[in-house]
């Protein structure tokens, strides 16, 4: 079996790190092999949705610590031999926050270190009632590498990234909630179910819209607010030209739910 799955479903594709006697490490191969998946769902015009799980009883384990090790994959360098370039534009983090398709995690298991950070990454998140997020890069001597010290204080302020990042003390399922980290905690045997559902109804929305929308949120953290009402102004009078924006009229007045093309 493959290490990483990655599968489609309609309109909905499900990415599943598959190393559950490793609780999901994840390994230098399965870093391209997700970065590679990720920009090919969101080429994709028939995805519409993309949900990321683990396999077993983890949701991600972190990087392999092997192939620290080895030299190989993020943090290789530890294995000596002096440094070298290491670019950004593949590490999947990045390519998380750069595709324009809408991506569900579903912390099925432990989320610590990268893949709390591969999590944090996510455009939403449903947390099993057993699950649980480690970030415990300062019991390891590190910081969040792959994308926590930008999300974490976006997402619950100052303070709040300082506690997590400074105590690295494991949170619960509830307690993620109560902070905004997760968007719901989901009975265990439920969870893909759950996140299915979220998926799909994502996907029964208008795909254009849905896409800019994502574009226009990640746009707006760095904009000020006049320069991005001239963004979403451009935006909206490309969206008018759509087939889509006529079909959701139209199925408003006759009171029936919309058929999207992404056209």
């Amino acid at each position: 079996m493959s290490d990483l799955i990655a599968e489609k479903h309609d309109h909905v594709a499900i990415i599943k790190l598959n190393r559950p006697d490793r609780m999901n490490a994840i390994s230098a191969e399965m870093l391209t092999a997700l970065g590679a998946n990720l920009e090919e769902f969101d080429k994709d015009p028939q995805v519409r949705a993309i949900i990321l799980t683990g396999e077993g009883r983890g949701f991600c384990s972190g990087l392999d610590l092997k192939d620290t090790a080895a030299g190989r994959g993020i943090g290789g360098s530890l294995s000596g031999g002096g440094a070298s370039h290491i670019s950004t534009l593949e590490i999947p983090t990045v390519t998380l926050h750069r595709i324009d398709v809408p991506v569900i995690c579903a912390i099925n298991g432990p989320a610590a270190g990268y893949g709390f950070d591969l999590a944090l990454g996510c455009d939403l998140r449903l947390i099993s009632d057993r699950a649980k997020l480690a970030p415990a890069f300062a019991k390891r001597g590190i910081v969040p590498e792959s994308g926590g010290t930008w999300y974490l204080p976006r997402l619950i302020g100052w303070a709040r990234a300082c506690e997590i990042g400074f105590l690295g003390d494991e949170i619960s399922p509830a307690r993620a909630q109560e902070l905004g980290l997760v968007n719901q905690v989901v009975a265990h045997e439920k969870l893909m179910v759950e996140a299915r559902a979220w998926a799909d109804k994502i996907a029964s929305n208008a795909p254009l819209a849905i896409r800019a929308m994502k574009r226009l949120f990640r746009h707006g953290l760095s904009e000020d607010f006049e320069s991005h009402t001239h963004h979403v102004l451009m935006q909206l009078m490309l969206l008018f030209r759509s087939n889509d924006v006529g079909e959701g009229i139209k199925a408003f007045i006759e009171k029936r739910e919309a058929k999207f093309t992404g056209r």
